[in-house]
């Protein structure tokens, strides 16, 4: 099986509304598959036609490489999921939650110290849930969605509200479990910084339009992988004498330009160059990445 989760041309409405037109994804099973679009892009409308919140209106969903719907509810032996506001028993424990759900599910009770260990709450799964801050709280959730082994995770929104350090915790389980345990996940989000460290895939969507959809690396191949930032001093003065090897070099600040080169076998050279020329050069980075990327995308009004 090539990829965990497909749509073959997806299309959604809510009445006359058409939310989602001609969605085709593919999700590599062993991926950690970003996707990423702004608010009202129909994200959390896909995030439900795949979990079966929402019945799709045409059979274009397929997870393991059959169709969705007559999997259901079998399927979620399979999968686990997390889609909006995780719901939780606040005046109960952690352990309690999680003994809650395996009783639901049928799963053995046993379960449930594997996946506090696993999601880091080992120490606090007596404490009542009420006593969990933000990022305690989304651990939990997704130790739920842990529950039964899943190949398949589907989380909507994980690191929402997140302050830095919790979405750095969450960040690395997820890398965790895709590393160690082999669990393939999809992700959505609106926060690029997030999905740029740890996707190996990206989708982006706009508008209920698909913009892009494959590796984060061909994302980079099709926008200017040589671009770099200097940060130097007088840098009007150095883009004056660069722009005529340079006629695309642009002024970010007063101590910083923006360079496009062949390519980055170029940049040891160019660094050389100006530092023969007496330029004292403070910082030279890449520019570009997915921020940009996807404002370009989403702004390209013949990509859809």
């Amino acid at each position: 099986m090539e990829n965990i989760i497909e749509t073959r041309g997806l299309t959604f409405s809510y009445g006359h509304r058409l939310v989602l037109d001609d969605i085709s994804l593919r999700i590599p099973q062993g991926s950690i598959y970003g996707f990423l679009g702004p608010n009202g892009a129909g994200k959390s409308t896909t995030m439900r036609l795949l979990t079966g919140i929402v019945p799709e209106q045409r059979n274009t969903i397929y997870l393991f490489g059959k169709p969705l719907q007559p999997q259901l509810p079998e399927l979620f032996r399979r999968v686990g999921s997390l889609v909006e506001q995780p719901a939780l028993y606040l005046h109960l424990s952690g352990i309690d939650n999680l003994r809650y759900i395996t009783t639901l599910r049928g799963l053995a009770e046993t379960e449930v110290a594997h996946v506090l260990q696993l999601v880091g709450l080992s120490d606090d799964g007596k404490r009542r849930v009420k006593q969990y801050s933000l990022g305690m709280k989304q651990r939990l959730a997704i130790a739920m969605a842990l529950l039964g082994n899943p190949e398949l995770l589907l989380l909507d929104e994980p690191v929402n509200g997140l302050d830095p350090n919790g979405m750095q915790e969450i960040r690395q389980l997820l890398m965790k479990l895709n590393r160690e345990q082999g669990v393939s996940i999809f992700v959505s989000s609106h926060l690029l910084a997030e999905i740029e460290k740890m996707c190996t895939h990206v989708g982006i969507i706009h508008q209920g339009r698909l913009r892009f959809d494959g590796r984060m690396s061909d994302l980079s191949s099709r926008f200017d992988a040589a671009g770099v930032l200097l940060t130097l001093d007088d840098a009007a003065g150095w883009a004056e004498r660069l722009h005529g090897h340079f006629p695309q070099v642009v002024i970010e600040g007063a101590n910083q330009l923006r360079l496009s080169l062949e390519d980055k076998a170029a940049v040891p050279g160019l660094i050389r160059d100006l530092a023969g020329q007496g330029a004292a050069i403070y910082e030279v980075r890449h520019a570009g990445g997915l921020e940009e990327w996807f404002i370009s995308l989403i702004n390209d009004k013949g990509n859809g």
